[in-house]
């Protein structure tokens, strides 16, 4: 394991915010402490802090958790080093399927809650042994192998170019619904673990990803369809009838058009001096139609959850991550591409996550204000992780890489 290199020294931007955002990260940190579960892995936070004890511990909040610990140990915080290990012990214990491979999307007592195999959780997994791995745990290079392994054998779908979305327990039966959900993370996923062992392989199926979705959207004016049956055709009136879906809302999901625009660039900068032309270009009208149609749209300052394909808006709650995802798309537009519009989007949309969502009281950011940046929960309850809100306030601090395991430590072999 080599030493990682140090971040650079911070950009004349952040010095100008009115925030240190590395007191944010660290208060970030210490709220997220408080989800280590009895039974180990990492549970739901309600507003408080507190463990929601009528929810299971699932597969994706002990990933992001383990992920956002394994960077900050990297980052030079030797006090989150017992939830690294807890995290590995959960993903390579409880939450595994030790019978028939892969990981259970929930578990409480000894057993899963559900009977499915999720791509969307499974990608976390790969994050989390990713970031693990870079941190030094001895067991995440055998769990990032064993997850990498699943993801291939189990949800790339070669001739499509993307991943399935749910197989039953026992992987006898495939789900006909297909997601870009679960794709987008899946990126996230490959460009960690491409970073972590230098596999062409990984680099290369996050780019048809983001190619066959670009495309989508591109044909739909940056619009992008989230639905999708099994021979990916879009399903634009899906959830129609439950349009304020946590993981799969009717219509333009705004947040995920700015969370695209950065792992487009992240994808730019994996590819170097290959990369084609497009990403750029994509990116940027990716987080344009994202401002242009979700920002503000009803009068109040903030995102809206979802629009239809008229551009009007359904979910007029706004989403935390939807404004951490905006925060590191428009950094990592003005560091890479420059301009100061992004610059100054960056310093607006810091400034009203500052006044509305920081929850100075209690901890973390609010998950979700009402259309009048109130505190609701219409669609999150409680304050499940720190992922994205801890993504966003670091990523300004660090190096540009393909992934935030990249950009704090030199990929090992």
């Amino acid at each position: 394991m080599t030493d990682p290199d140090p971040d650079p020294e911070p950009d004349a931007a952040i010095a100008a915010l009115d925030l240190d955002l590395e007191e944010e990260a660290a208060r970030l940190l210490s709220f997220g402490r408080h989800a280590a579960h009895p039974d180990g892995g990492f549970g739901w936070l309600d507003e408080d802090g507190r463990l929601d004890p009528a929810r299971p511990v699932e597969t994706w909040i002990t990933s992001r958790m383990t992920h956002c610990f394994a960077i900050a140990r990297l980052r030079g915080d030797d006090s989150v080093g017992d939830l690294v290990d807890r995290g590995v012990d959960a993903l390579t214990g409880r939450l595994r399927d030790a019978e028939h491979g892969g990981w259970h999307s929930a578990v409480e007592g000894d057993g899963p809650v559900t009977d499915v195999k999720e791509a969307y959780a499974h990608a976390f997994v790969v994050l989390a042994a990713g970031s693990a791995y870079v941190a030094g745990h001895p067991d995440a290079a055998r769990l990032l192998e064993d997850a990498l392994g699943v993801l291939d054998d189990r949800f790339w779908q070669e001739g499509d170019g993307m991943v399935v979305d749910v197989w039953n327990r026992d992987w006898t039966a495939l789900d006909p619904y297909r997601g870009v959900n679960a794709n987008m993370h899946t990126v996230e996923a490959l460009l960690a673990a491409y970073d972590v062992t230098g596999e062409r392989l990984w680099l290369d199926r996050a780019t048809r990803i983001v190619g066959r979705v670009v495309g989508v959207a591109r044909s739909h004016d940056w619009r992008l369809p989230e639905h999708f049956d099994e021979h990916w055709r879009p399903q634009l009136d899906y959830n129609i009838d439950e349009p304020g879906h946590r993981f799969r809302p009717y219509g333009v999901t705004i947040g995920h058009l700015v969370e695209w625009a950065r792992l487009a660039l992240h994808l730019r900068t994996a590819l170097g001096a290959s990369a084609p032309e497009w990403l750029a270009g994509a990116a940027e009208k990716l987080y344009g139609a994202a401002v242009r149609r979700g920002w503000a749209v009803n009068g109040a300052d903030g995102f809206v959850y979802t629009t239809d394909f008229s551009d009007q808006p359904v979910v007029r709650e706004r989403m935390h991550w939807v404004v951490a995802e905006a925060i590191a798309a428009a950094w990592t537009l003005h560091r890479d591409l420059g301009g100061a519009a992004y610059l100054e989007q960056f310093e607006r949309w810091w400034h009203y996550a500052d006044t509305y969502l920081l929850d100075r009281d209690r901890g973390s950011w609010h998950h979700e204000l009402s259309p009048t940046n109130q505190p609701s929960a219409t669609v999150w309850q409680g304050k499940p992780d720190i992922y994205h809100a801890y993504q966003a306030t670091i990523l300004p601090l660090l190096r540009p890489a393909a992934s935030f395991a990249g950009a704090v430590s030199v990929a090992a072999g």
